[in-house]
């Protein structure tokens, strides 16, 4: 009897442990609850909203971006309504050595939060990848500012849980071909993939169209947790045009750049992707570019932003601020008779239509989850900072 009761105990100090997410810079411990896509739960006064996010780790430079729009958001809702909305962060530390690890342990904690309504995040594509079971097995539905991988929506898995607010990597794969081929001319372009399902799957995607326009195209691979290149960068041929590293880690982006200046390849061309586009990487020099979401730096809302945050844009964030407009204006829909589930609040997401949004485009769901229209821009470093050229 005693050894039941030990084990009994055991198995409850388990589960409250999986249940729970760590501080994150400051803030208290939450101690999570049942949560399910059919609890019904009081909206009340305070509705909250889950955010996963890399707040720490390699990735932090940009996850912080991205938490500083959603707390925007939070706080322009909160001045105007008299409802209010408040944000349970959890940090995935993309990037980090334990993988997936941070990302699964939040994503537990946030399905554990039965006053969770909706998500927005994580910032990955491996990341939303490794969090689908945990975030659709409860119920909630979630919109990441930044996952671009094209399998997302497509394959099926995710169809009515997960949406984003950023184009896929098919639209970005073009527009990224279309500027080497079209407007650079180059013919021998150098790949090389970080490993993770972002970035492979859009550098399979560049690949494959630039083949198809007769480019000599050489692949290669680096683990996110590499730092010296130097073994790498030796193999690339000095008559290489353009080297694409569509990486999701800023600080590897401006190592591998400043290792190819130490190698003397200073002069071939360097381009990321959305995730590197970050000072880090402009740092580099002019020879770098850059593809990234759709933003409108006209827009009020940005204007706003840039105003209270010392008259920076940080506009890789910028897309996460939609994401939360969307699952906010989602629940407050599914709250209109006080009460909601998860499940009505996913279908409310679904049934988004945002006329005008700091994106430049209206914003609404395909079937599967994409944001419909919307194109990438390609940028170039100018004096440590990227500027749109095409």
């Amino acid at each position: 009897m005693k050894k039941l009761a030990a084990l009994a105990l055991a198995a409850s100090a388990l589960i409250a442990t999986a249940l729970t997410v760590g501080t994150t810079r400051g803030e208290s411990a939450v101690k999570a609850e049942n949560g399910s896509a059919t609890t019904l739960i009081s909206c009340g006064k305070t509705r909250t909203i889950g955010l996963l996010a890399p707040i720490t780790g390699p990735a932090a430079s940009i996850g912080i971006l991205q938490v500083k729009w959603a707390d925007f958001y939070v706080r322009t809702y909160n001045a105007k309504h008299a409802t209010k909305f408040k944000l349970m962060k959890a940090d995935t530390q993309l990037g980090g050595a334990n993988g997936n690890a941070e990302a699964l342990k939040s994503a537990q904690a946030i399905r554990g939060n039965a006053k969770v309504l909706g998500v927005v995040g994580p910032a990955g594509s491996n990341e939303v990848k490794g969090t689908t079971a945990v975030l659709k097995g409860g119920g909630l539905g979630w919109v990441s500012g930044s996952a671009t991988n094209t399998t997302l929506t497509t394959d099926g898995t995710r169809t009515g849980y997960f949406f984003r607010t950023v184009p896929p990597d098919a639209a970005q794969s073009k527009n990224v071909a279309n500027y080497i081929t079209q407007k650079l001319k180059y013919k021998r372009v150098y790949i090389i993939d970080d490993q993770e399902a972002y970035s492979t799957g859009l550098s399979d995607e560049v690949e494959t169209i630039l083949k198809a326009r007769g480019v000599t195209t050489t692949r290669d691979g680096v683990s996110q947790q590499q730092s010296d290149f130097s073994s790498l960068i030796a193999k690339i041929p000095r008559d290489t045009q353009l080297v694409y590293i569509p990486w999701q880690l800023p600080p590897k982006g401006q190592a591998f750049g400043q290792q190819m200046k130490t190698a003397g390849k200073a002069s071939i061309k360097l381009m990321g992707s959305d995730g590197l586009f970050d000072p880090a990487f402009a740092s580099v020099g002019s020879n770098v570019y850059d593809s990234f979401f759709p933003v409108q730096p006209t827009d009020a809302t940005i204007k706003a932003y840039k105003k209270s945050h010392g008259g920076q844009g940080d506009y890789f964030g910028a897309p996460s601020y939609v994401a939360a407009q969307v699952v906010g204006e989602a629940i407050d829909r599914a709250c209109k008779d006080g009460r909601a589930t998860r499940a009505e609040v996913r279908a409310q997401i679904r049934k988004t239509s945002i006329k005008k949004s700091l994106l430049g485009l209206a914003v609404s769901f395909t079937k599967g989850g994409d944001l419909r229209g919307g194109s990438f821009g390609i940028y170039q470093s100018k004096n440590g900072a990227f500027a749109r050229v095409g």
